[in-house]
């Protein structure tokens, strides 16, 4: 147990502080510099429309634990339901300093987003949904009737009175649960991930150590707070550093990609995170409508690149487009981490350029690692994903056996370490499968976690390759499709990034290769359906020496998405097979 409270050391200033706990971070931040900048929130990606220092901000989370006492009791849990905002940072503190755990989701829309909001909840054991009092008002107006609201209790803490501040807990047991936070769902339901104070401790001092953010840490993000990448790196970090963070909705970034580059040059951010597909589309728009004049990148030494696979067309473009700029290579930090891990579990070192090896694309679809001196020839790009730093130890494992294999030898990603969450929210058998694995022949080394990720180490780096379950098998071979889907996007300059899903259906006689592709009309406009099917056939041929049995063309927005953007590819299967696509939306036929 940590008891809150005690004098901070006096030379603790803009580096992370020596807390067990989020609200023991801000307790110390409050009292060293209780009125410092802590969160800005950008209207529109660009206007400062609400902020708090580490003052008001330890007042208002007192304000909201107490007025979740008239709700929830500690050790309890409550649904996180915020548009972007400081409210949301308010919010969570507030349920840290009341012991409650929350469960960071988004507001939904739709009613199948809604589902998913009450499908959340019923698997976090609570009915108690925090957000503001706009967005309460508009889903009883919206969905009053509808059955997934009903029985939920909807609490705005933005009317939490100020003059009932609760005080803030004597002690935090760093083994609670701070956070659920819950999966994309891109590979399966949704499961509420169980990440500790400690967790917490442990994912922000190594990422610091990979990554510091003293003495001049400056943190711009677009990322979806309910997203494990935009906690960490727009919520996680800024606090526990010291350093300002500027935030900005993911709609406002999407409408315009400039908004974030200009951020980090108005604000002089330091670090700032984003999947491969952010990078892209900056690149696209500075290429179609050129960068904001007097735009300045020097200050960005941590570009941290994750969530999703790292391309290295994408890293070099975007470094060659914006390095008149003032961005340095050395800045694109390639990384890897997941919810079950808190977040990161490797990253590139900000003073090194990104690791890139080519490949032999045959070899590697069998398993095997056999490098070429460069492009040409069958030869495939795969950038590295980094070290890992501090107690977290990485190994591949053969996921069939569970035996460990040597360097250079694809196999399923296994960690250890104290970034470790604890497990599944109410799931012991599948905590126990997926957080508590022992490799076969090594009882001395513990248990890891099975990422479900397939990748190899290479002196030390970590180089991944595709997804254990979303691999697809022909003629004995793996492909991977990430690979499809991105030689699918670029058959035409038209599509988005995330706009394609490949998976393989088994007809009863072998096994077929589906891909789906998002159109809108200017696409179509430009190349009728029939056309578009046989520009993503031949992409793909060309790519990799694969035949595509069936093109399906959606309209733009169709394709099942997690809250974070990702493309769900089971769901797609699964809306395909349910013939749900037939006859195709656009076109009148497959």
């Amino acid at each position: 147990m940590t008891t809150l409270g005690t004098p901070p050391d006096p030379a603790v200033r803009r580096r992370v502080v020596e807390a067990d706990s989020l609200p023991e971070a801000l307790l110390l931040r409050a009292r060293e510099r209780p009125d410092d900048t802590a969160y800005v929130f950008l209207a529109d990606g660009e206007r400062p429309a609400d902020s708090t220092t580490y003052r008001q901000l330890d007042l208002a989370a007192r304000s909201r634990a107490g007025l979740l006492g008239d709700h929830a009791g500690r050790g309890s849990s409550a649904l996180l339901m915020y548009p972007a905002g400081v409210e949301f940072v308010r919010a969570l503190l507030g349920c840290m300093y009341a012991g409650v755990a929350g469960a960071p989701v988004p507001v939904p829309t739709r009613e199948r987003g809604l589902e998913r909001i009450r499908r959340i909840a019923d698997d976090a054991g609570t009915s108690l949904v925090l957000t503001v009092a706009e967005v309460r008002d508009e889903l009883l107006a919206r969905f009053g009737d509808s059955p997934f609201l009903a029985g939920l209790r909807l609490v705005a803490t933005d009317e939490a009175p100020a003059a009932r501040p609760a005080a803030p807990p004597t002690a935090i047991d760093p083994d609670a649960v701070a956070l659920l936070q819950y999966t994309s769902g891109s590979t399966g339901d949704p499961k509420g991930v169980e990440v500790t104070h400690a967790n917490f401790r442990a994912n922000v001092l190594e990422t610091d150590g990979l990554w510091p953010c003293a003495p001049d840490g400056v943190l711009v993000s677009w990322l979806p707070h309910f997203h494990d990448m935009g906690m960490m790196f727009g919520v996680v970090l800024p606090l526990w550093a010291g350093a300002p963070s500027y935030l900005m909705a993911p709609a406002a970034f999407v409408r315009r990609p400039g908004r974030w580059l200009e951020a980090i040059s108005r604000y002089r951010g330091t670090h700032s995170a984003a999947p491969s597909f952010a990078y892209e589309l900056c690149v696209r728009e500075a290429r179609q409508q050129g960068a904001a004049p007097g735009v300045d990148l020097s200050s960005w030494r941590v570009a941290a690149n994750g969530a999703e696979p790292v391309r290295w067309s994408v890293v070099d473009e975007f470094v060659r487009t914006f390095a008149p700029f003032g961005f340095a290579g050395r800045a694109m930090c390639p990384g890897y981490g997941l919810a079950e891990n808190t977040l990161k579990a490797t990253g590139s070192r900000q003073e090194d350029e990104p690791t890139v090896i080519w490949l032999d694309d045959d070899a590697l679809r069998e398993n095997r690692v056999e490098t070429r001196r460069g492009p040409g020839g069958g030869a495939v790009p795969l950038v590295g994903a980094g070290v890992p730093v501090g107690e977290t130890r990485l190994r591949v494992v053969d996921p069939a056996s569970g035996w460990g294999v040597p360097d250079g030898t694809v196999g399923e990603v296994w960690i250890n370490g104290p970034c470790v969450a604890s497990g599944y929210h109410g799931r012991p058998e599948e905590s126990r499968e997926v957080f508590r694995a022992r490799i076969v022949g090594e009882p001395k080394a513990g248990t890891f976690l099975r990422t479900g990720d397939l990748g190899f180490l290479r002196r030390g780096e970590l180089f991944l390759t595709g997804r254990l379950k979303d691999v697809i098998i022909r003629k004995g071979r793996n492909f991977y499709p990430q690979d499809i889907e991105l030689s699918a996007e670029r058959s035409h300059e038209g599509l988005h990034p995330n706009s394609v899903a490949a998976f393989s259906v088994d007809d009863g006689t072998s096994e077929r290769l589906v891909v789906v592709v998002e159109a809108d009309g200017r696409v179509l406009r430009d190349c009728a359906p029939e056309a578009l099917r046989e520009r993503v056939r031949l992409a793909v041929h060309e790519g990799q020496r694969l035949p595509v049995d069936e093109v399906v063309v959606v309209r733009r927005g169709a394709l099942p998405k997690t809250s974070s953007g990702k493309v769900q590819r089971r769901a797609c299967r699964a809306r395909y097979l349910e013939d749900a696509w037939s006859p195709a939306g656009i076109g009148g036929g497959r």
